[in-house]
């Protein structure tokens, strides 16, 4: 089954369980494919929501695996919401395991102009599901998949908010009104955030906006604000550089004059040190690209997910060499 056709059926089994009237109905329980999303839901639903993330904070979306209470958690909800664009191939898969047959909302769907991945990067770990209906996971064939990461963007966001309040409002008609009003007050801070980023990056010289990432997840940030990300070859979520694989890096870093340095995946501090010391470039922390991080950490919602990136990737292209 499509996630096409998950969701053009799932409009007729709202009444799967939802109270409609009565004001003090339960809340609509929606699952998340990722803990992104799953804010997202929770600043437009507020209160009228549960939200459960299957892919949670600090987890990794390159290496999940669905459990048998991920299908459970899916059987029960109410609305279930995934990215789109190639980027959850096992969410089919799975909403097909737990007999769901609710509303399937994809958030990025109507999204103005989504990217391509660059050519030739064959260690790009999503699960992507190309042939999945309603991903736009790949174009025509021969052409390179979709970028699923649009939440990279801000203004991208504005659509995916706008999609989950109309999701909402279809299964839970009677909060109409909040859910449009949550969601415009959060389209306004979007491009209040837009606009603070924007004037961030503008006040890095252009010749330094060069950053070399572990995995291509920045493509929408980079195209809004003109800073261009470097993936290599090699390098992924789910493992770390051989020798090989670092002097390569090493190489690239020096001709393509990067200026920053941000490795998700490797977790060895001696490693890093060696490549930022031989590339003679900055290490630049921690990007959150695919997840948020827990409660107590720099990025618990997306708001402050894009701050603490911005505010990082500014101090190390700035930072003197």
């Amino acid at each position: 089954m499509t996630m096409k056709k998950l969701f053009g059926a799932a409009t007729l089994a709202m009444a799967g369980g939802l109270a409609s009237g009565g004001a003090h109905a339960a809340p609509v329980s929606v699952v998340t494919s990722f803990s992104i999303l799953g804010d997202l839901v929770s600043q437009v639903g507020g209160d009228h929501v549960t939200v459960h993330a299957l892919v949670g904070a600090d987890q990794d979306a390159h290496v999940f695996q669905p459990r048998p209470s991920d299908a459970a958690q899916v059987s029960r909800a109410q609305l279930v919401v995934v990215n789109g664009l190639g980027f959850e191939g096992w969410m089919t898969r799975l909403v097909e395991s737990s007999n769901y047959r609710g509303p399937v909302r994809v958030a990025s769907e109507g999204m103005a102009h989504p990217l391509g991945m660059k050519d030739g990067d064959p260690d790009h770990d999503h699960d992507h599901d190309h042939g999945q209906e309603g991903s736009a996971g790949k174009g025509s064939e021969g052409a390179a998949p979709t970028d699923p990461h649009a939440w990279q963007n801000p203004l991208n966001v504005v659509s995916y908010v706008r999609n989950i309040a109309q999701a909402l409002t279809e299964v839970d008609p009677d909060n109409a009104g909040d859910y449009r009003q949550r969601a415009e007050a959060y389209v306004l801070r979007l491009q209040e955030l837009d606009q603070w980023v924007a004037q961030q990056m503008e006040a890095v010289p252009e010749g330094r906006r060069t950053v070399i990432t572990s995995h291509e997840a920045m493509g929408y940030f980079g195209e809004r604000y003109g800073v261009r990300f470097l993936a290599p070859q090699g390098v992924s979520t789910s493992s770390e550089p051989g020798a090989r694989e670092v002097a390569r890096l090493v190489r690239q870093v020096r001709d393509e004059n990067v200026t920053a340095l941000f490795l998700e995946s490797i977790t060895n501090a001696a490693l890093l040190q060696q490549i930022a010391a031989e590339a003679r470039v900055t290490v630049g922390g921690r990007l959150y690209s695919d997840a948020l991080s827990g409660p107590q950490g720099p990025a618990p919602d997306y708001l402050s997910m894009m701050r603490h990136n911005v505010t990082n990737l500014k101090a190390a292209m700035q930072a003197v060499e």
